[in-house]
């Protein structure tokens, strides 16, 4: 659930800037760039091995040195620091372009394999939407190691895989939602014990097999990564998986869903509403990415500290999950 935040908004600065940065564009940094690499950039040129192994060449190492050298004259003088090819000037560490985001990206990683083994050790095996939330916990964590891959070096490559990644976080997410909330997960026969799946289960696990598939091919074939068409596709399966959500959270006055299988409408467990607070920590940590500005340091910027803030919150959905998943609701009464 928390994916389908982080990738819609970050592709939201990133958007904005990805096509007219200022400080790449402006003459200086040209000239600079050009007087770099006629002096530098000769075949017996050889950079450090860390940096060779991040894919950097002579070129972009000559982007890297004068960007800096240009943000240092920025400082010195008070006036504007300017991003370069959408980024803002960030100092690399063993080639790594954002080392903290890197970092937080991993420490969210670590945060999905915990809840991975969480969720493999208190939930039943027989449970019906285990193996949902195990996939769904499995796929986050592939999609924080490519975001982890991504701000090392941002490549065309790193980049398609980071938001493919993430998009299948978003829709999987979107899927698994559905599953759960309107009880159409396959089921157990009790008579000869075979797995029984429902036309609308058929039906919603190829609408989203065939949207996902379709979602990758365009973004694949076209000459230029569409920003806001990945940003649309984002923010309505976000938005949705979200507000289906919510609908968990409503009070008893409101039964618009059956959260339990064997539990009327009208039954709402103690800690329904962790749910809507959830998507209340979710929407005041995503507000960080709209607060763009230098990074400190030339470290740490809003999305950094976006990533930072997610980790945590990672573990209460988590939490959550496994409440929900123990409630008496699944227990088919005795007769």
């Amino acid at each position: 659930m928390l994916l389908a935040y982080r990738w819609v908004l970050a592709t939201l600065p990133f958007l904005v800037f990805v096509l007219a940065s200022s400080g790449d564009r402006a003459s200086n940094f040209q000239n600079c760039v050009s007087a770099c690499y006629g002096d530098r950039c000769h075949p017996q040129t050889t950079l450090s091995r860390g940096l060779r192994l991040t894919r950097w060449t002579c070129t972009d190492d000559c982007k890297y040195q004068c960007m800096h050298m240009l943000t240092d004259i920025a400082i010195r003088e008070g006036s504007k620091i300017h991003q370069y090819y959408g980024k803002w000037p960030f100092w690399r560490l063993f080639g790594m372009q954002e080392p903290a985001s890197v970092a937080f990206s991993l420490w969210n990683m670590y945060y999905h394999i915990q809840g991975w083994r969480q969720l493999r050790s208190k939930i039943p095996s027989d449970h019906p939407m285990r193996s949902y939330y195990l996939t769904c916990a499995i796929v986050s964590v592939n999609a924080w190691l490519w975001s982890a891959v991504f701000h090392t070096r941002d490549l065309p490559n790193t980049e398609k895989l980071d938001y493919f990644s993430a998009a299948l976080v978003i829709l999987y997410s979107l899927y698994h939602t559905v599953l759960r909330l309107f009880n159409q997960y396959p089921t157990r026969s009790r008579e000869d014990g075979r797995i029984q799946r429902t036309p609308i289960y058929l039906l919603w696990s190829s609408i989203c097999t065939v949207a996902y598939l379709a979602h990758v091919t365009y973004l694949s074939i076209l000459p230029r990564f569409d920003y806001s068409y990945n940003m649309a596709f984002n923010l309505t399966v976000g938005f949705t998986h979200n507000l289906l959500w919510l609908l968990y959270s409503l009070p008893v006055s409101l039964p618009l869903i059956r959260r339990f299988p064997f539990k009327s409408k009208t039954y709402r467990p103690s800690y329904a509403s962790e749910v809507a607070v959830f998507v209340a920590l979710t929407t005041a940590a995503t507000a960080l990415e709209l607060l763009d500005f230098p990074p400190w340091g030339r470290i740490i910027d809003a999305h950094a500290l976006w990533h930072l803030s997610t980790a945590p919150i990672t573990k209460f959905w988590y939490d959550f999950l496994i409440k929900d998943s123990l409630d008496d609701g699944w227990r088919e009464p005795k007769r």
